[in-house]
C-alpha cells in the first residue's frame, strides 16, 4: 500500500497507521521471531531511504545513475500529472496517470532488482533473515531495541541466532525519559544525569537482554537505533549493580541497520591496498565564523602518527584534492563543518546538508561522486549535526547511511558538538589505538574510557556507525 503513496504522504502513512510496528507486534507473541525481524529491518531501511537528503542522492555507478536519472525523471511527470489531474480531474487523463504509474513501479521494481545498490530506495521486499545474520561478524551481538505501541522489544542476533524479548512500557512516560535524557547528556552542569536518565534507561534497554549477551561473550556490542533512540550514545547508559557505564563493558558501536554490503568481508585485492595511512583536511576556511584553529593541529598530530598520510589544511583542503585523493586511503578524517540538517545552518553561514570545503560548500546528497569506495572509515570531526531541529529522528545516522551508500565501510561522527580540547584528545587517542593494530570500535572505547571520569559530555558524543573491525 505504502509504495503507491507520493513520497511525501509516506512516512505520514507509517506514523498514522503503525503498521509496520502492530505487524511486528503481532509476529512477536506468534513466536516468528525471524519474520519479525525481517520486517523491523525493512522499516529501518525505509524510516531512512525517506530521509529528505536521499531523494536524489546520487550512486556511483554512472550506469545506475543513468538508469535512476531516468527514473527520476518519470516519477517527476507523475508528480506532475497528479498535479494536474488534482487541480482538473478528467477520465482521458486519469487513465494516462494510472498508465505512468503502472511503468513507474514495474521500472522501480526492474532497477531494484538489477541493481542491489538502490534497493532500498524503492523498499521492495523483506530480505532473508539468514542473510542478515550471516552478515554479522564473528564475535558481535547486535542488539535492537523496537518501540512498540505498548511495549519494547529487544531483538539480540548474531551469526547464528536470533532472541527477542517484549517487555510492556509506559510509551508517553518512556518518550519523556528518552527527551529528558538526551538534554542530560549534553549539559556537563546536570549531575543528576545518572539517578534520573541513564540509570533508568539502562534497566529498560539493556536489563533485559543482559544474561543474554553476557553469555554470548561479545568482542564488540553493535546497537541498531531507530526513531527517538538515535538521540543519545547507548555507551552513556549506566547499570547501578555493577556500578559502570556500558561502555566500560564492551565496545560499543552502531548500524544503520543489518546490511549484507557494509559488514562484508573485504576481499584480498582490498587488504593489499589498506596498509594504515591518512588523508585529512582540516580548517578550510580559516576565518569566522567557520574558523576552527583546533583542528589544524588535530590534523597535524593524527598525520604525524602514520608515515605515508597526507594533510590539508585552509586553502589547501579543497573538494578537487579530497576526490583527487581519497580513493588511495583506507582512513579519511575531516575536520571540518559540515551542516546535516534540512535547514541553513546560519551561524555557522553554511547551506544545509553541506560539508564545508575550502572551495565549495560540498551537497552531501553527491557523496557517491568522493571516491570513498575504498574507505574503512570516514571520520567527521567538526559537524553541525542538528539533532534539535530533526524532529523525525534520523540525525547522524541517516547521514552515515549516505555515505555507507557512498562506499564508506564505516563513519564517525558527532551526535552534538563538543568543545575542540576534547575533540582533539578524543581523536588522537582514537588514532593512536588504530596504529596500535586495534579494531575501530576497541580504539573508540580506549579514548572514551580515558575520559570516563569527566560528565559524558566531553567523552561519548561520537559515535562509530558502520564496520566495527
Amino acid at each position: 500500500m505504502r509504495q503507491g503513496l507520493q513520497k511525501q504522504n509516506r512516512q505520514k502513512f507509517l506514523q498514522a497507521n503503525g503498521s509496520v510496528s502492530d505487524l511486528v507486534d503481532i509476529l512477536i507473541d506468534q513466536k516468528q521471531y525471524d519474520e519479525a525481524f525481517e520486517w523491523v529491518n525493512l522499516f529501518t531501511t525505509a524510516e531512512l531511504a525517506d530521509y529528505t537528503r536521499l531523494v536524489n542522492a546520487k550512486v556511483a555507478n554512472p550506469q545506475v545513475q543513468l538508469a535512476l536519472d531516468r527514473w527520476n525523471q518519470q516519477n517527476q511527470q507523475l508528480q506532475a500529472l497528479r498535479q494536474k489531474l488534482q487541480d482538473k480531474f478528467s477520465e482521458g487523463l486519469s487513465q494516462q496517470v494510472r498508465q505512468l504509474e503502472a511503468q513507474v513501479y514495474k521500472d522501480a521494481e526492474r532497477i531494484s532488482q538489477d541493481f542491489p545498490e538502490v534497493a532500498e530506495l524503492f523498499e521492495t521486499t523483506p530480505p532473508d533473515i539468514e542473510k542478515l545474520k550471516s552478515s554479522i561478524p564473528t564475535g558481535t551481538v547486535v542488539v535492537q531495541p523496537v518501540i512498540l505501541r505498548n511495549s519494547i522489544a529487544i531483538f539480540v542476533l548474531t551469526k547464528d541466532r536470533l532472541n527477542v524479548v517484549k517487555t510492556p512500557i509506559n510509551r508517553t512516560k518512556f518518550n519523556q525519559l528518552l527527551t529528558q535524557y538526551s538534554k542530560q547528556v549534553q549539559n556537563d552542569g546536570d549531575d543528576s544525569y545518572i539517578e534520573t536518565g541513564s540509570s533508568p534507561l539502562y534497566d529498560i534497554l539493556i536489563r533485559p537482554v543482559e544474561k543474554q549477551i553476557q553469555a554470548l561473550s561479545p568482542k564488540e556490542l553493535s546497537i541498531i537505533a531507530s526513531g527517538k533512540l538515535r538521540y543519545f550514545p547507548f555507551e552513556t547508559l549506566y547499570d547501578k549493580q555493577k556500578q559502570e557505564f556500558l561502555i566500560q563493558k564492551y565496545p560499543v558501536n552502531y548500524l544503520t541497520r543489518i546490511s549484507t554490503r557494509s559488514l562484508e568481508p573485504p576481499t584480498a585485492q582490498k587488504l593489499v591496498r589498506q596498509q594504515q595511512a591518512v588523508l585529512a583536511f582540516g580548517n578550510p576556511v580559516p576565518r569566522e565564523p567557520q574558523n576552527l584553529p583546533g583542528a589544524e593541529e588535530e590534523v597535524k598530530n593524527i598525520t604525524q602518527l602514520f608515515p605515508t598520510s597526507q594533510a590539508y589544511l585552509g586553502n589547501d583542503a579543497t573538494v578537487n584534492n579530497f576526490k583527487t585523493y581519497a580513493f588511495r586511503f583506507p582512513l579519511v578524517h575531516l575536520a571540518t563543518h559540515g551542516c546535516f540538517q534540512n535547514e541553513d545552518c546560519k551561524r555557522l553561514n553554511l547551506k544545509k546538508n553541506t560539508l564545508l570545503f575550502a572551495d565549495t560548500q560540498f551537497d552531501i546528497a553527491d557523496a557517491a561522486r568522493l571516491g570513498l569506495q575504498g574507505t574503512q572509515l570516514l571520520t567527521l570531526s567538526a559537524c553541525q549535526t542538528a539533532q534539535a531541529t530533526n524532529s523525525s529522528g534520523e540525525g547522524i545516522v541517516g547521514v552515515a547511511y549516505i555515505f555507507e551508500r557512498a562506499g564508506a565501510k564505516a563513519v564517525m561522527a558527532g551526535l552534538w558538538a563538543v568543545e575542540d580540547e576534547a575533540t582533539r584528545n578524543l581523536m588522537i587517542e582514537f588514532y593512536k589505538n588504530i596504529k596500535q593494530g586495534m579494531s575501530k570500535t576497541e580504539a573508540l572505547q580506549k579514548a572514551k574510557l580515558k575520559q570516563i571520569e569527566r560528565h559524558p559530555y566531553y567523552w561519548s558524543p561520537f559515535v562509530l556507525i558502520g564496520d566495527p573491525r
